[in-house]
């Protein structure tokens, strides 16, 4: 999207929603000074430190060449402000009940008793207070990742428990996956202290994570609730939920809209979801084999699924079934569960709550 001047900008952007979003920049480009400054001012009231967030933010947006308009900031300053109210490392309620919550859940899968893991947690964790001690004081993400490497790393029960796994999944300012960041950490731009997991729970680590995974992938939306969504639920996930009510248009067989076309955790052999047996079930309609909808459907990461011949013919014979148009992009139906999470949250809620956000920011820019 050009920029026609400065006033129309917002009012443009919420017109054409998820095309206000850019890869490149078109418009003149702007000195790391002026954009630091369009941050500042886009930032709510009661945010603190605004120079070092517009510092770290930028910082984001140069490393990974990713346009710093408007509607971009705005996005990013949305999610943070939804998942963190710019707080760096955001203290959680209830912390450490949640993680002793865990560790006994843990224990008893397998089958370890209740006193076994109180004698581990008397011990003396290596910054000298006992384990106990550090778990009652956890308020926040970062400690409780801490004190978890610690026990995996230091106490044999600790390995037993976890396996190595942090079960801390997430962290920092946007709230990023530890994971991804660790999928993603290649061009990372400063210097990994100790790990890239600790690098998420600092500003710069958990913005340059956050921004990656916010806008660091192509995705033609017509609005930015479902980019949203897809912070939420997975890139594509937008997207893909869109595919499998076609889907379900098409063979009449009830699907869960959660834009897993694929199960995550499914490997080699293993028996195909409930996505791809209705797909499968569409197969002579479709002209296509059991095998090419398999592979078609592992795509379903990448932006180039929507260039597939099973995308295209299933939208097709959908359309033809139900009579009109269907759209490329539905909100994914999926609940959110964590310890953390003490009501009813879907995804759906997450995306408008941070679309309103983005939106307040936009009039702000105006």
């Amino acid at each position: 999207m050009r920029r026609h001047s400065i006033a129309l900008l917002p009012t443009i952007a919420l017109l054409l929603g998820g095309c206000a979003f850019q890869r490149t920049q078109e418009a003149p480009p702007r000195s790391p000074a002026q954009v630091r400054a369009e941050i500042v001012r886009l930032m709510p009231a009661g945010a603190g430190d605004r120079e070092g967030w517009a510092t770290d933010i930028h910082a984001a947006f140069a490393a990974q060449h990713i346009a710093p308009t408007t509607s971009n900031l705005c996005a990013v300053l949305a999610v943070a402000e939804q998942e963190s109210g710019f707080k760096v490392d955001p203290a959680v309620p209830g912390l450490a009940k949640i993680a002793r919550q865990e560790i006994d859940r843990r224990a008893a899968a397998k089958h370890v008793p209740g006193f076994v893991v109180d004698a581990a947690l008397w011990l003396k964790s290596p910054d000298g207070r006992r384990y106990s001690e550090r778990l009652a004081a956890a308020r926040t993400e970062q400690q409780l990742s801490g004190i978890f490497q610690d026990f995996i790393g230091m106490v044999p029960l600790g390995k037993r428990l976890f396996g190595g796994l942090n079960p801390v999944h997430t962290g920092g300012p946007m709230q990023v996956s530890i994971a991804f960041a660790e999928a993603h950490a290649q061009g990372y731009p400063y210097p990994v202290r100790r790990a890239i997991r600790d690098e998420v729970f600092s500003r710069r680590g958990g913005m340059y994570f956050g921004v990656a995974h916010l806008l660091g992938y192509p995705a033609d939306y017509p609005q930015p609730l479902y980019r949203f969504a897809d912070f939420n639920a997975g890139w594509h996930a937008s997207r893909n939920a869109a595919f499998q009510r076609a889907v379900s248009v098409a063979s009449g067989i009830p699907l869960a809209l959660d834009g897993d076309l694929v199960s995550p955790d499914a490997g080699f052999g293993d028996p195909p979801g409930a996505t791809e047996l209705a797909v499968r079930s569409l197969g002579v309609r479709l002209d296509m084999s059991d095998s090419a909808i398999h592979s078609a459907l592992g795509q379903g990461g990448r932006q180039d699924f929507a260039d597939t011949k099973l995308y295209a013919r299933v939208f097709a014979l959908a359309e033809r079934t139900d009579g009109k148009p269907l759209p490329r992009a539905v909100l994914p139906g999926i609940a959110l569960k964590s310890p953390k999470i003490t009501r009813k949250l879907t995804t759906a809620w997450f995306a408008k709550r941070v679309e309103e956000r983005w939106q307040r920011c936009m009039r702000r820019a105006g």
